[in-house]
């Protein structure tokens, strides 16, 4: 038992930006979702999987070989089904992780940097609860300790994800604004101001 397993939220229709942000590339031609698992991997975690669901056979093309997926079968309903389908990768993964790493595919701006440092303050005890934060503004991401994984697979339903279980818990929160750029990019006109800063 041991290890970090980061997992990817990227399985949403993406109907604000108009297209599967797990479609989206870089300006170098990285897929958004295999940048935010390539920053989940340099940033501590032992194994990355990505949530997919929209155009998961698509998506899953955009990622290299080295990273897992699971689709959520019922992603349609929002984000609490997205996450329950990541937190039960945790539970089947082989290598039975203690930390699950939660990262989303829309916030590209978040660093490797930002990953370590919030698994640094989150230790390795399988109680933890982390979070990044972005100007004291709640980001990603997340650290949640095993101990915790059916807490938050019951506190999830529908588009309601684990932020009110992260608060009512006690989840210890890393400033991370210094280092990285928590912002979600939800929209062709958020897209287009990140490009020009």
């Amino acid at each position: 038992m041991g290890g970090r397993l980061g997992v990817v939220l990227a399985a949403g229709a993406g109907s604000r930006m108009g297209t599967p942000k797990a479609l989206l590339r870089t300006r170098d031609g990285e897929g958004w979702a295999a940048l935010a698992a390539r920053r989940l991997a340099e940033g501590g975690c032992s194994d990355v999987v990505v949530v997919l669901g929209a155009s998961a056979g698509d998506a899953a093309t955009h990622l290299p070989p080295e990273v897992g997926t699971v689709v959520a079968e019922r992603w349609h309903e929002g984000l609490g089904a997205s996450l329950a389908a990541g937190v039960r990768a945790a539970q089947d993964h082989p290598r039975r992780p203690e930390l699950l790493v939660i990262h989303l595919v829309d916030a590209p701006g978040v660093t490797a940097k930002a990953v370590r440092r919030t698994l640094e303050l989150a230790g390795d005890d399988l109680a933890t609860l982390a979070r990044a934060t972005y100007a004291g503004l709640p980001g990603h991401p997340v650290v949640i300790g095993r101990a915790h994984w059916e807490g938050v697979l019951a506190a999830t339903s529908g588009d309601r994800g684990a932020a009110e279980y992260l608060a009512r818990h006690g989840c210890r929160t890393v400033e991370c604004g210094d280092v990285a750029d928590g912002r979600d990019v939800d929209t062709p006109e958020d897209l287009y101001s990140r490009a020009q800063r």
